[in-house]
Parts: structure tokens; sequence; C-alpha cells
């Protein structure tokens, strides 16, 4: 009986994420549009915290228990997952225009502070409020070079007319759908899949990993079929950026956060990850089909490293 529940359960888990993602999408799309904003931004901010939101509340609240430690890996797993899972799904199913300034800006500085990360938490074993302070600083130098990119402004395409008050709705109620929608899959898949042997670090590596990302997942892939090429490669690209500045630095605030040696190998895959991405995506200022299979069987090998780990 327990099991024919998580399986209903997991279905309606993932009809919440997907009805959740083309609300979010739309609702944000359609602010974007009203305002003169570009969806870029809109990418890089609102979309990439709102589907940040599980790894930031995981972190941060484990930092305030005392339990910062799961903090590194949950984002630098998260953030070569991002990369090289979910962008390889979206550009499997569909091509993705990528905006020159993404090429030019935001993705060199996602590398540079990948960089910058693993360079705080070497020195010492551990991320210190000080260290912490550099990467809040970071981050605000990051919103200020967002808060000029609205001023540019941008041509945007009409949207439906739809109420403001809706479009908000449409926002609110689908960040809240994907992630109750995300726990509700990721719980259930649990149940099922400890009903059919798994043993939980397998579980870990494989359906936690993945389920907390969903929220991007669905997100990422839904704009690009919406044609929101902007929200989709932002939201990963601001997702990757806010877990290292907003998540790590948040937490290094509230207590240190240790960086084991072994996250130094981390580290340099996620990377190696944005880099695929950003060389795979420079030439032509899209990342197609090619690219995202490779992505994904880097993430293969990455995901046997693991297992062997």
């Amino acid at each position: 009986m327990e099991f024919l529940l998580a399986v209903i359960l997991l279905v309606a888990g993932f009809a919440m994420l997907m009805k959740g993602a083309d609300w979010f999408v739309d609702g944000a799309a359609g602010i974007a549009a009203r305002f003169g904003i570009p969806q870029l931004v809109i990418g890089l901010t609102i979309v990439a915290m709102g589907t940040s939101a599980p790894e930031a509340a995981v972190s941060i609240t484990a930092a305030l228990g005392g339990n910062a430690g799961i903090t590194i890996g949950n984002i630098i797993g998260s953030n070569i997952l991002n990369v090289l899972l979910i962008l390889g799904i979206t550009a499997s199913i569909t091509a993705v225009a990528v905006q020159h300034s993404t090429v030019k800006w935001e993705m060199p500085f996602m590398h540079v502070i990948t960089i910058v990360l693993a360079v705080l938490g070497l020195t010492g074993g551990e991320i210190v409020l000080w260290e912490g302070i550099v990467l809040w600083a970071l981050f605000l130098l990051y919103l200020g070079y967002l808060f000029r990119m609205t001023k540019n402004g941008g041509d945007q395409e009409q949207e439906e007319l739809i109420p403001l008050w809706k479009q908000l709705l449409m926002l609110v109620v689908g960040i809240f759908a994907i992630v109750f929608g995300s726990d509700l899959t990721v719980d259930n898949a649990t149940i099922i899949a400890q009903a059919l042997g798994m043993d939980d670090r397998l579980i870990g590596l494989t359906i936690v990993a993945f389920g907390t990302s969903l929220p991007e997942l669905v997100t990422s892939v839904t704009a690009a079929r919406k044609g929101k090429a902007d929200i989709a490669i932002g939201n990963i690209v601001g997702s990757n950026i806010f877990n290292i500045l907003f998540v790590v630095g948040t937490t290094a605030l509230i207590t240190p956060v240790a960086f084991a040696g072994g996250f130094l190998i981390d580290s340099a895959i996620a990377l190696a990850a944005g880099l695929i991405l950003w060389f795979g995506v420079m030439k032509e200022h899209q990342l197609k089909r090619p690219v995202g299979i490779v992505m994904l069987v880097a993430y293969a090998v990455y995901f046997v490293y693991l297992l062997m780990g």
C-alpha cells in the first residue's frame, strides 16, 4: 500500500514540477516584457535565485544547526550537475541561443569565482568570516553589474497582455509548485528505491542529487522550449554564481565552512564543466545538440568517478 501511494505521489510531484515551471517561466517573461527588463537579467536574478532555493535552504539551515560541512559538497555538486546534466539535457532537446554578454562576461565570471572559492577553501581548510565577506562583496559587485544591464533595457517581445498581479501570482505559485513538487518527487522516489533494494549511498548520489536540481532542470527545459533561451541559460549561469557567492558567503558569515582537500578535485571538475560550456558556445553563440551530448557524456564519466570513489 505504501509503495502504491509513493508511486501516486511521485506522479503528482512530477505534475507539479511541470505545471509550476510553465507558470514560473511565463510569469518571469511577462514581468520582463512589462518593465523592459532583458529576459537574461530576469534569468540571472529572479529565476536563478528561485530555482536555487533548495540549495540555499539546505546549506543555511545546516549552518544554523552547526552542520556547515555539507555546504561545499552541496554547492559544487549542484554546479557541476547544473552545467553538464541540465544544460546537456536542454541542448539535446532544442538548440539554445546564448547572448554575447553571457559569453563575454557572465560565464568568465562564473569561472573566476569557482577558482576564488577553491583558493579561499584551501587556505586553512575552511572558509571563514572574512572570506564570507569577500564572497558577499563579489555578490554585490555582480548585482551592480546586473543593475547596469537593466538600465540598458533591450528590445522585448510583446507578451500577451496579462495583469501584473496575475504575472506575480504565476511567478510565486510557480516557484512554490516547483520546490514543493521537487520535495514530493525526491521523497517518494527514495521510498520506491528503498523498496526495490537500492542502498542509501546510491540513492544519495542519484535520486537526491538529481532531485535538488529538478527546479533548474524543469525551468531551463521549459524556458528553452518556449523560446525563452535567455531565461534558460541565465537560470543555470545565475544559479551557479548565486550558489557560490550568496549561499557559501552567507553560510560563512554564520559559521566557518569546512573545505576538505578532496573538494579541490570537485572544484576543478566544476571549472572544467564551465569551460566545456564556454568553448562550446563561443563561436556561434548557440548551445547545440553535439555540445549537449559531450556534456552528458562528461557527466556520465563524473558519475562513474563518484561511484568508484
